[in-house]
């Protein structure tokens, strides 16, 4: 899957928002709800390095594949980064993916999905 289109499908999941983070942090972070489900790196040396969190399961998992890593700072709560997306099988990431996103959902309140339109 190519850069542009992971993006693309990162914004068109129900309720999802973008926003870039500028100095110090420097990420493009997609979060609903206000929870953040996915980033990308936009600063060198890491630029357009994609994280996101996944099961504990998978974190061990992915993180013995070459190209994934566990995320910095946040590898404590199950997040990894894929070094190269273009390399990464487009159907498993789309699957990892669906997963965070609705990991973030279900960590909202009933009534904040209800005003988002997700229930």
């Amino acid at each position: 899957m190519k850069l542009q289109q992971l993006k693309n499908y990162l914004r068109r999941l129900p309720a999802s928002t973008e926003r870039l983070l500028g100095e110090p942090s420097n990420i493009l972070v997609y979060s609903v709800g206000g929870r953040n489900f996915a980033w990308f790196k936009t600063s060198e040396p890491e630029r357009w390095r994609f994280s996101l969190r996944v099961t504990p399961e998978r974190f061990v998992e992915l993180t013995d594949m070459p190209g994934v890593k566990p995320a910095r700072y946040m590898a404590r709560f199950r997040w990894v980064t894929i070094v190269k997306v273009e390399e990464f099988p487009p159907d498993y990431l789309r699957e990892l993916v669906g997963w965070s996103y609705r990991h973030a959902v279900h960590s909202l309140s009933r009534r904040r999905r209800l005003a988002l339109g997700l229930e």
